[in-house]
């Protein structure tokens, strides 16, 4: 075995920070990463996926399309040192934390047709943290409102 500094290992290999994190990247950051991703395609167009919502369960966990959203985010080599293992619809499920209608509203023909631009794809990757964020923020607020109405109930 032979034994390199780090700028020397520079010269040969792409260094990933993330192999030198000692915690793994939140969700959100692993959707910025995707969007940035989708970004760097500019409008270059990209497959989307046929029909996910109407196909069995297991077969939609294994759809994929060559050249989609999915596999542009396979191919960066900074979201594959996060541990995403492919670019089907269940390795997105399972990596990014988004459901599969989440998933549908970012890729699927029947929003976007035959293909859709990448940048456009970036730009529902964000609307879905977005969404995910207000969804998070109205539930702490009904949360905290239940628990001042249960206070003010049982200080009558």
């Amino acid at each position: 075995m032979e034994h390199k500094i780090l700028d020397e290992v520079r010269n040969v290999a792409d260094i990933l920070p993330t192999c030198l994190r000692a915690h793994p990247l939140s969700k959100r950051e692993r959707l910025e990463l995707w969007a940035q991703a989708l970004e760097r395609e500019g409008s270059r167009r990209l497959n989307t996926l046929f029909e996910m919502e109407h196909r069995p369960r297991a077969e939609r966990a294994t759809q994929r399309a060559d050249e989609s959203p999915f596999s542009v985010a396979f191919r960066d080599a900074r979201l594959r040192a996060e541990g995403l293992a492919g670019d089907t619809v269940g390795d997105a499920v399972s990596f990014f934390g988004l459901t599969e209608m989440e998933l549908h509203n970012i890729t699927c023909f029947c929003h976007h047709g035959a293909t859709m631009a990448a940048d456009m794809a970036a730009m529902r990757v964000r609307a879905a943290v977005v969404h995910q964020r207000l969804c998070t923020q109205a539930t702490l607020v009904g949360v905290l409102a239940a628990a001042s109405i249960a206070i003010c109930v049982l200080a009558v």
